[in-house]
C-alpha cells in the first residue's frame, strides 16, 4: 500500500538520506508546503515545529508502508514511546505551492523546546538548506 510522506530536509531528493531510505521506493514526488516553522539544528539537519508559518519540501509517495519503518528509525521515532522520541510522526494536511490543499501525509515534527535545546536557528524562508 502506497504511503504519502512530506519531507523537508535530508530526506529530500538530492540529499544523502533520500538516497539511503527512499531511492527506488518513490512512486511520485511533488513540490509542496506544510504549515509549520523550519529550523536548522546545530547537528547539521533541520526540524519542523507546528508553530505558525510555511515550510517548503516534497511530497513523496512511497511504494510500501514498510518503507516508513526504516525512516522512523532514522528519525528516532518510536511509535510505542512517542513521548520519548526525538521526532513525532504526524498526519498533516499538505498544500500545493500556491497554498491550496493538495493531500494529507505523514510529517516528522519536533517540539519547540527540544529545537531550542538543540540550538535551532529559525529559517524564515521555510526552506532547508538555508537560502539567501
Amino acid at each position: 500500500m502506497a504511503v504519502p510522506l512530506f519531507v523537508y530536509g535530508t530526506l529530500k531528493p538530492g540529499h544523502w538520506a533520500f538516497d539511503q531510505f527512499c531511492q527506488g521506493q518513490v512512486l511520485a514526488l511533488t513540490p509542496a508546503l506544510v504549515r509549520g516553522r523550519l529550523y536548522h539544528l546545530c547537528l547539521g539537519y533541520p526540524a519542523l515545529s507546528l508553530e505558525p508559518g510555511w515550510v517548503e519540501g516534497v511530497l513523496l509517495t512511497l511504494a510500501r508502508s514498510e518503507s516508513l519503518t526504516a525512516i522512523d528509525d532514522f528519525e528516532e521515532y518510536d511509535s510505542q514511546c512517542p513521548d520519548q522520541s526525538q521526532y513525532q510522526r504526524r498526519w498533516q494536511p499538505v498544500y500545493n505551492l500556491d497554498r491550496t490543499h493538495l493531500s494529507w501525509a505523514w510529517v516528522y515534527t519536533m517540539a519547540p523546546d527540544l529545537i531550542q535545546c538543540l540550538g535551532g536557528e529559525w529559517l524564515p524562508a521555510g526552506i532547508w538548506p538555508r537560502v539567501g
